[in-house]
C-alpha cells in the first residue's frame, strides 16, 4: 500500500492518521465524562480521580499535536476526487463536517490546555515541558471561559463524528460505493471521478456552525464560573492606628506533589504599633478574614466545602497577636483561629519604616490538621499536612 495519497485513492499515511486520531478521540470523551463524574471526598478517591484526568489531559495535548502533523500532511498531499460530484448538497454538506472534524481537532485539546495553564492544581500533564503556557496568565475568568470552551468545542466535535460515521455507513450500506473502503486496510477499485473538492463554502458553513455553537454556550452560560459558590461574608471597616492600603494573604499547599497557590481576597487589620520600641511589645494586630472569598486555583470549591473551611458554617477566621520586637526583628505571637479550633501562632516579619509608611513582609508554616482541614485527606501525597502563609503590606499611620 502505497504511504501518500493519489487523485483516487489514500495513502498509507493518511489512513493511519485517521485511524490513530479516532482511537484517541473515542477513548478521550468517554474517560473525561468518567473522570468528571468520580467523588473526591477521600484520598484515594482523590488519587483516581486525579490520574484519570491527567491521563485524559495528556492524551488531549497528544490528539493537538497528531491533528497539526495530520493538518499538514493533508495540506501537502492531493485529496481523492469526490466519488459523487453530481451530489452538490451532500458533497457539501461532507466538506463541512470534514472541515468542523479538523478544526475541532485542534480547538477541543487547546483550549483544555489553556483550561490546565490558566489554573493551578489538581491533575497535571504527563510530560516534562511543564503545566504553563506563554502568555496565559493564572486567571479564574479566563480558566471558566476556556472551560466552556472546551465544552462547547467538545460537543461539535461529537456531533460531526456522529454525523461523519453515519456518512461513511450510508456511503458503505446504502450506496455502496467504495467511500469506506477507501480509508481501510488495501486498494479497493474506484471508479474513474473527477470530482475538485470546494473550499471556500465548506469552511464558511462551518465557521457558521462553531458561531452558533458559541452563541448558544454563551445563551446557556457555561462560560461563567461554576461549581459550589460560597457568599463571602462582608466585612466591616476597623479602627487601626496603621491603615492597610495594600496587601496580599496568600497560602500554598501541596496537592498530588504539586504546590498550589492561593489568597484571600477580602480581609482587615486593626494595627497599633510604636515604631520607637527597641524591645518587647511593641504593639497588637487583630485580623478577620472573610474565608469565602478564597481563590486556590482549580480547587477553590473543595477548599471551601465542608470537609475543609466550611465557609458557609464559618465564614470568618481570626488571628489576634502582639506584635514584639526581637534581637532579629519583629514576630506577631497570638492566636489563629479557623472554624473551632484556636492555634497558637508565631509570624516572624520583617518591617521597613519611613515617613510613616510600613511596610511589612511576614511568613509562617500551619498545619492543617489543626484546624481539622482536610480530615478526609489522610494521606500526604494527596494533600500535604503543611500550609505556607506569606502576608505582605503596606500601611499608613493615621
Amino acid at each position: 500500500m502505497p504511504l501518500t495519497n493519489t487523485a483516487t485513492h489514500y495513502g498509507g499515511v493518511t489512513k493511519t492518521f485517521h485511524w490513530l486520531t479516532a482511537l484517541l478521540i473515542i477513548t478521550l470523551i468517554p474517560l473525561g465524562i468518567y473522570a468528571n463524574g468520580l467523588p473526591y471526598d477521600t484520598s484515594e478517591e482523590l488519587a483516581r480521580k486525579a490520574w484519570l484526568f491527567s491521563l485524559h489531559k495528556t492524551l488531549g495535548v497528544t490528539v493537538f499535536f497528531v491533528a497539526l502533523a495530520r493538518i499538514a500532511w493533508a495540506l501537502s498531499q492531493p485529496k481523492p476526487a469526490l466519488l459523487h460530484p453530481d451530489r452538490k448538497l451532500e458533497s457539501l454538506a461532507a466538506e463541512t463536517v470534514h472541515w468542523l472534524l479538523y478544526g475541532s481537532l485542534l480547538l477541543v485539546p487547546l483550549s483544555g490546555w489553556i483550561h490546565h495553564a490558566a489554573t493551578a492544581g489538581f491533575a497535571p500533564i504527563w510530560w516534562p515541558f511543564g503545566q504553563n503556557l506563554p502568555l496565559v496568565p493564572k486567571s479564574e475568568s479566563l480558566a471558566a471561559t476556556t472551560a466552556g470552551l472546551h465544552i462547547v468545542f467538545e460537543r461539535v466535535l461529537a456531533a460531526s463524528i456522529l454525523l461523519h460515521a453515519a456518512g461513511a455507513l450510508k456511503h458503505h450500506l446504502i450506496d455502496r460505493d467504495s467511500t469506506l473502503r477507501r480509508m481501510l486496510p488495501g486498494r479497493p477499485v474506484v471508479p474513474d471521478v473527477t470530482g475538485a473538492h470546494r473550499v471556500v463554502l465548506p469552511v464558511l458553513a462551518a465557521v457558521v456552525v462553531w458561531a452558533g455553537a458559541l452563541a448558544t454556550g454563551s445563551a446557556l452560560g457555561v462560560y461563567d464560573q461554576h461549581g459550589d459558590t460560597v457568599q463571602a461574608a462582608a466585612l466591616e471597616d476597623v479602627q487601626s492606628d496603621w491603615a492597610v492600603e495594600d496587601g496580599t494573604l496568600s497560602i500554598v499547599v501541596k496537592q498530588l506533589g504539586s504546590d498550589v497557590t492561593g489568597s484571600f481576597a477580602d480581609w482587615t487589620a486593626a494595627i497599633s504599633f510604636d515604631e520607637t520600641v527597641t524591645e518587647g511589645p511593641a504593639g497588637s494586630v487583630d485580623v478577620t478574614i472573610s474565608v469565602g472569598s478564597l481563590t486556590l486555583g482549580s480547587v477553590t470549591s473543595q477548599a471551601l466545602g465542608a470537609d475543609f473551611f466550611n465557609a458557609t458554617a464559618f465564614p470568618t477566621a481570626q488571628f489576634t497577636a502582639d506584635i514584639l520586637r526581637t534581637d532579629g526583628g519583629y514576630v506577631a505571637e497570638g492566636t489563629l483561629t479557623i472554624k473551632e479550633a484556636s492555634v497558637p501562632v508565631t509570624l516572624p516579619f520583617t518591617l521597613d519604616v519611613a515617613d510613616g509608611v510600613a511596610v511589612m513582609q511576614g511568613e509562617t508554616t500551619l498545619d492543617r490538621r489543626d484546624f481539622a482541614i482536610g480530615d478526609s485527606q489522610k494521606d500526604e501525597s494527596s494533600l500535604g499536612f503543611s500550609v505556607g502563609v506569606t502576608v505582605n503590606l503596606t500601611a499608613t499611620e493615621g
